[in-house]
């Protein structure tokens, strides 16, 4: 048996872990981690926008917006990006 739970179908390769497509939406423990996640990611990335503000940060969170996807192909990515993102326009 498992003890921890990855919200998804995919392990990453990690093994001794569950998987469970939703699992957000039918186990508690698992929807309360998501909120936390998602609001944890979010104050983090508000102060990322002061070292980074021709982004934007503070405005779409990170999140895959028009305004974000036009700032990558002007400025290029900077430490915070994820190199993995793939962004039609961006060269690598």
């Amino acid at each position: 048996m498992w003890s921890t739970l990855f919200d998804g179908n995919s392990t990453f390769g990690v093994e001794n872990i569950g998987t469970m497509v939703k699992a957000d939406t039918k186990i508690a423990e698992v929807s309360a981690a998501s909120i936390l996640a998602k609001v944890t990611h979010d104050r983090e990335i508000v102060e990322m926008a002061k070292l980074y503000p021709a982004y934007g940060f503070e405005r779409h969170k990170g999140y895959g917006t028009k305004a974000h996807m036009e700032a990558l192909v002007k400025y290029g990515r900077c430490p915070i990006h994820r190199k993995t993102f793939r962004v039609k326009g961006l060269e690598d």
